[in-house]
């Protein structure tokens, strides 16, 4: 198992991740996600919307929680793995 908040921390400081809905869908339909990690409180809206191959990890955790966890002052709902960096995120 691994420590999902230090391996997002890892894969934005040494890789790319995009944060927000708009911006991880727009990831995932130009084929750049790697994986997608959303909060359990993201709008169903976004669910529905298909996620043509890509992996999705269901954060057990709110949008505020997931955006603590990755550092950020602001909640985050949906986030997109470009790059993984130096991390072993897209192990999850």
């Amino acid at each position: 198992m691994i420590d999902l908040g230090r391996a997002l921390k890892t894969a934005a400081s040494t890789g790319k991740v995009v944060f927000g809905t708009q911006r991880t869908e727009k990831a995932v339909k130009k084929g750049e996600a790697k994986l997608v990690i959303i909060a359990k409180n993201c709008p169903s809206e976004f669910l529905t919307s298909g996620n043509h191959g890509v992996k999705v990890y269901r954060f057990d955790g709110t949008n505020i929680e997931l955006g603590a966890l990755c550092g950020k002052p602001f909640s985050v709902a949906a986030l997109a793995v470009i790059d993984k960096g130096a991390s072993n995120i897209l192990s999850l």
